[in-house]
């Protein structure tokens, strides 16, 4: 085995250029593969993570057929048993309950539709951070029942200012048409166009109160730790509802309660899966090239050592050997400088300005380029070059193992 390590070796070397351009050709494939696969999982998640934690939460509890079918009816009692659960269970950082409806917002000659959302300011602060997008003015207090946070563009949409005195009519879950004032102390900017547009903040008292809830919510909010955590703390937080026979209630991961979101994702990872296939396709006919030409230049001396003995599985094995020298030679320095790469913009998100910035927020992303350095992304990368290169040797092989001593030295 030693010796055919020193033939693999020398012969790699035989034609330097060729060799070289084909290390070239699989360390750019590999340090591409993976720093696309970084910033494809990095972008992704950091976006994800920050809307959840921006305001929909990593899961939600909510009456079963709320998601599907919205309505003030598939409401529940909150707080009281369920608050203790939530709390109780390990893993959670913060929770919220929330209400959700839809009203008309008037304002001296100009009404505009809303989505009002009755929040508790200090729970929101727990594992939240959309009161962190306050736009102008500020975000109301705890006590502070008769203030309300707009949207900024549903603010310009009125023509008001913050300061100013609005009254905000809804229907409430007794079919009964309510109305109450409120004063403008803030707005926010979330970076959705239609949200921002209607969005319309409130205390959940005076939302309760306002849509004759009577204590009820729709949904809990509920943070984790990060997205890894997500679906261990929907199994348990599942299991214990059950435990406690609330079995009218759901509890729903992120992808569920934003559907698009997850949907986009997954139409991007597609996209992004056939342009690197592409380019792994073109870079195994490289491979196979480079193999197929070493070989086929080398018949004659094939010839000659199966002439004095040398077993063809031995030439086979040695033309394995060649290209794991040139595969692995190319992965391991593809998927050093790819890691480094991955590394720094996970550290140092690149993070744009100007137009781009206003077109990434009007999309609803951030406007920042950020990796992940997970060390599964390189594993899982030399893999499959590792294989695509062995595969792309597989004919070459077979031809010496089909070849004959002395149509080999006969061979021109």
């Amino acid at each position: 085995m030693n010796l055919l390590l020193k033939l693999g070796w020398r012969n790699v070397w035989r034609n330097k250029r060729r060799s070289i351009l084909t290390i070239l050709a699989i360390t750019f494939a590999t340090f591409f593969t993976v720093v696309m696969r970084g910033l494809g999982i990095g972008v992704w998640e950091y976006n994800v993570q920050n809307t959840v934690e921006l305001f929909s939460g990593y899961l939600q509890v909510q009456r079963s057929g709320y998601q599907d079918n919205p309505s003030l009816n598939k409401s529940f009692p909150f707080p009281g048993s369920i608050e203790e659960i939530v709390r109780a269970e390990e893993g959670i950082k913060g929770y919220a309950p929330r209400i959700l409806a839809d009203g008309l917002i008037s304002y001296r000659e100009n009404s505009s539709g809303a989505a009002i959302f009755g929040i508790d300011p200090n729970k929101e602060r727990q594992g939240f951070r959309f009161h962190q997008r306050l736009n102008g003015g500020r975000f109301f207090e705890s006590h502070s029942r008769d203030e309300v946070v707009l949207g900024y563009k549903l603010l310009d949409n009125l023509k008001a200012r913050i300061g100013d005195t609005l009254v905000i009519l809804a229907q409430g879950r007794d079919g009964v048409m309510g109305n109450l004032r409120f004063r403008i102390s803030g707005t926010m900017k979330l970076g959705s166009p239609e949200f921002d547009a209607m969005a319309a903040f409130m205390h959940l008292n005076a939302a309760q109160e306002l849509l004759a809830m009577e204590g009820r919510v729709n949904v809990v909010a509920v943070s984790v730790v990060d997205l890894k955590a997500v679906d261990k703390a929907v199994e348990h937080l599942a299991g214990s509802l059950q435990r406690a026979q609330l079995d009218n209630l759901a509890v729903l991961p992120w992808e569920e309660v934003l559907p698009e979101l997850k949907q986009a994702m997954d139409f991007d990872k597609i996209g992004d899966w056939i342009f690197l296939w592409t380019l792994i396709i073109i870079v195994t006919f490289g491979i196979l090239n480079t193999v197929l030409m070493s070989v086929t230049e080398r018949f004659r001396e094939f010839g000659v050592s199966l002439a004095i003995g040398m077993q063809p599985k031995k030439l086979v094995t040695l033309v394995f050997l060649e290209t794991s020298v040139l595969a692995l030679i190319g992965i391991v320095t593809g998927c050093i400088t790819g890691q480094l790469l991955n590394m720094y913009l996970e550290t140092h998100p690149i993070t744009f300005t100007g137009e781009f910035a206003q077109i990434y927020e009007e999309y609803g992303f951030l406007p920042q380029i950020v990796a992940a350095s997970r060390i599964t992304i390189v594993l899982t990368v030399a893999g499959l070059m590792l294989l695509i290169a062995l595969l792309s040797c597989l004919y070459p092989a077979y031809r010496v193992s089909k070849l004959e001593p002395l149509k080999g030295i006969r061979y021109t």
